[in-house]
């Protein structure tokens, strides 16, 4: 592990050394070749663009990062200490982008589904991933879409078989350490689901120390017609922590997939989700529920993308903003020219517990059929004082009072949390780190 220099000739630097002591197939060389002249042309986003504008990201660009190669020593007495939900299923963990057989299970897997190494799978059967890889997350026009790119060497594959029903979750666990280095993860998730296939795949993010790491993550979901895939990511990063999230799924014909993103903690916390309903019938669930405290900055932003008639979309994202934190939605509706009889709705909702709170949404319609329903709306407010007041007249203390009606204000989004170990664990986690004071 070698300490690097800020700026663009340091990322070169150890850019040419992952592809020097890395033996790719030509094909996975020249797409990180082709990602890395992607990020060098863009650099890293600067608040002067329009999908950044109220993100600032300079304190990622000017933190000279390392790649580090794999941590064997990591065991099970960390993974433990993280105390991340327990599934009774498969479960794959990863650390700093790597896979970590020695912490890892895939047992209960039913005959037709593999969930396997991507690195293995690169070097065993590269035909099943190339023609994925990279298809859905573009890399020209998104630098950290080109930096996991271009630093791709590890991650998760999941199969699933046409008709298989996969009972038990998949548990993919991604967690970033450093010892005190501040180290780049880029970690990799393709999910292949076939036709008529069902699967649950569970996105942990957690990290540990005080130094600064940045956990930049692609998934890329893939959703065959008639299949059923439901998906969670789950952040919690330690607080001098980085994350951007891409998810990146295209539906095919009366499918069904759902997305829920949990942030917990991290300094700056990013997620994007881009869906496109390219098969007639789809159905997309985008769901978000996200924690601001201190001075944390929390930005989601989706693209429902309607390429086929007769598909629905749901869309609701909730934020509770404590202290000086800010957040962030733009959430993006396209209908194409063909896709009339498109239902969509979308809504976005946050709840301000300190004066000093922010946040920033904007909701984004753009229509080109005319036989369709679309509906948006946003609102942004403070705890109701005459419920404040009605419980307080209940013998209930002013932060019992303002506990109650902050987890009442979440609880609609944990119900729709098919998981109970996730859900069950998410509700203790809110009532833990929910301010109650009045200050946030």
């Amino acid at each position: 592990m070698t300490q690097i220099a800020t700026g663009a000739d340091s990322y070169a630097a150890q850019f040419a050394a992952s592809a020097q002591a890395s033996a790719l197939p030509n094909a996975l060389a020249s797409l990180r070749d082709d990602a890395f002249h992607c990020f060098d042309r863009l650099g890293f986003p600067t608040t002067r663009m329009e999908d950044w504008r109220f993100s600032n990201v300079a304190p990622i660009a000017q933190t000279p990062f390392v790649a580090p190669e794999r941590t064997p020593t990591y065991g099970q007495a960390a993974l433990d200490a993280l105390s991340l939900p327990k599934l009774g299923g498969p479960e794959l963990v990863f650390v700093n982008g790597w896979f970590m057989p020695g912490l890892s299970t895939t047992d209960g897997l039913p005959a037709g589904v593999r969930a396997r190494s991507l690195a293995e799978v690169l070097v065993s059967d590269p035909d099943t991933v190339l023609p994925h890889l990279g298809r859905l997350a573009r890399i020209e026009n998104h630098a950290f879409t080109a930096l996991n790119t271009a630093f791709l060497r590890d991650g998760a594959v999941i199969e699933i078989g046409a008709g298989i029903v996969v009972d038990a979750p998949i548990h993919l666990v991604f967690i970033t350490t450093g010892g005190g280095v501040p180290v780049m993860s880029q970690p990799r998730a393709l999910v292949l689901a076939d036709a008529n296939s069902q699967v649950r795949v569970v996105e942990s993010h957690a990290g540990e120390g005080d130094t600064p790491y940045l956990n930049n993550t692609l998934t890329e979901i893939v959703v065959a017609d008639g299949a059923v895939v439901d998906h969670y990511a789950i952040v919690r990063e330690a607080q001098a922590g980085f994350r951007i999230g891409g998810l990146f799924a295209r539906l095919g014909r009366a499918s069904n997939f759902s997305s829920h993103a949990i942030t917990l903690s991290g300094a700056i916390v990013r997620h994007e989700a881009h869906v496109v309903l390219d098969g007639e019938g789809a159905v997309c669930t985008l769901n978000g529920l996200y924690l601001g405290n201190g001075q944390q900055l929390v930005d989601n932003q989706t693209t429902m993308d309607h390429a086929k008639p007769h598909c629905d979309s749901y869309e609701l994202y909730k934020g509770i903003l404590s202290g000086r934190s800010r957040a962030v939605f733009n959430g993006k509706i396209i209908v194409r020219l063909d896709a009339q009889k498109t239902d969509a709705k979308q809504s976005n909702k946050a709840l301000l517990l300190s004066e000093d709170a922010q946040v920033t949404t904007k909701p984004q319609l753009e229509i080109f059929a005319d036989d369709v329903k679309c509906t948006h709306g946003a609102t942004v407010g403070q705890l109701d004082a005459e419920s404040l007041f009605y419980l307080r007249s209940r013998a209930l203390s002013e932060a019992q009072a303002r506990q109650l009606l902050i987890h009442a204000f979440a609880a609609d989004l944990l119900s729709h949390i098919k998981i109970d170990a996730v859900r069950r664990q998410l509700d203790t986690l809110l009532t833990e780190r929910l301010p109650v004071g009045a200050g946030g």
